[in-house]
């Protein structure tokens, strides 16, 4: 009788400890669930980013790193808190191997998912620095030098000629000498696509001398309409042993390619310089510019026309002529027009 009693009494320990036990198990369960429910409340819960806001990520950022970035630009509700979420949702979610360098775009409002789907799979910010056509190598060096967010200001000047002035994206933190290079790859390649379409029969041998044409082309007109036209022109004084008569061949050397800011004096147009196309022969050493895709595409195959000369008209354009006499009338024309603006200026 007492054995049984006391097996009982031992059963009844042990049912009430599975009772504990099981009571323990679901409390841990509920808490759990409310820690989780918690948890994914605050991840997916707006931010305190009032407007789009960019975060840098450098070369070599931990996820902590980012998360102190992240407080430091007010993105979390509450900081400390919110870092922890974070930087634990990042582990969870793995993060930390698909974490590039860049700038990123956090939109106003985002969540602590959002800006870890964003730094997961999103793209850095890009900017874009842009290269005018008919820009100086040094000229193109000073605008890179002055874009912002890049690294190490460039000290050489690339060959004139030698770059493709297009606009370029970049992201924070890249060097100066990428976007160089980058340059350079471009101007390499569309002379590589174009210089086997050339016509035949033209007066230049090589890809260096359409360079130096096709500088000389892009200076003379803004008007991308009349680049085969002006290019034309060249071509047939070169055929015809003419020489080019190009002004801003002078300028070129007389500035190195920065504005004048005069008109040409007569003992500059008298003056022999490797860069006087009315005292030399042929092309100049060297581009005096970095010409363009459509200007090099234009001396590589210019118009079908007999023109020689080509003068302003007036409009920003300018009037062509197969003939000295026509030549000669339309330059008389253009003084006249030029005339009339001084006069209408002063009144």
């Amino acid at each position: 009788m007492e054995l049984h009693n006391l097996r009982a009494q031992r059963g009844g320990v042990v049912s009430a400890l599975l009772k504990l036990v099981l009571i323990g198990l679901v409390l841990l369960v509920i808490a759990g669930g409310i820690a989780f429910y918690e948890f994914d409340r605050r991840i997916k819960a707006d931010s305190a980013l009032n407007e789009d806001t960019v975060i840098w990520v450098e070369r070599g950022d931990s996820v902590s790193k980012v998360a102190e970035k992240l407080v430091s630009l007010g993105a979390f509700n509450d900081a400390d808190t919110d870092q922890l979420l974070f930087e634990l949702s990042a582990r969870l979610n793995e993060l930390a191997p698909d974490l590039k360098a860049g700038e990123y775009e956090v939109p106003a409002g985002a969540s602590i998912e959002d800006i870890i789907t964003l730094l997961k799979k999103g793209e850095p910010l890009l900017r874009f620095v842009t290269i005018p056509e008919g820009r100086t190598s040094r000229q193109a060096v000073a605008i890179i030098n002055d874009a912002p967010v890049m690294e190490n200001q460039l000290e050489e000047i690339p060959a004139e000629g030698s770059l493709l002035p297009e606009t370029y994206s970049y992201q924070r933190g890249d060097d100066r000498s990428s976007v160089i290079k980058r340059m350079q790859d471009a101007h390499d390649r569309v002379l590589e696509e174009l210089w086997p379409t050339r016509q035949e029969g033209l007066p230049f041998n090589t890809m260096e001398e359409a360079v130096i044409l096709a500088s000389i082309v892009e200076k003379e007109t803004a008007l991308a309409e009349e680049r085969p036209r002006v290019a034309a022109v060249f071509v047939n004084r070169l055929k015809e042993g003419m020489r080019l008569q190009s002004d801003p061949t002078i300028i070129y050397g007389i500035t190195g390619g920065e504005p004048l800011g005069r008109g040409i004096r007569r003992s500059e147009l008298d003056r022999v310089t490797p860069y006087n196309t009315y005292k030399v022969d042929g092309l100049p050493p060297t581009p005096i510019a970095n010409p363009g895709r459509a200007s090099i595409a234009a001396v590589l195959n210019p118009a079908q026309t007999d023109d020689l000369y080509f003068v302003a008209d007036g409009t920003g354009g300018h009037v062509f002529a197969a003939t000295l006499n026509e030549h000669n009338a339309n330059v008389r024309r253009w003084r006249q027009i030029e005339a009339e603006r001084r006069r209408a200026e002063q009144e």
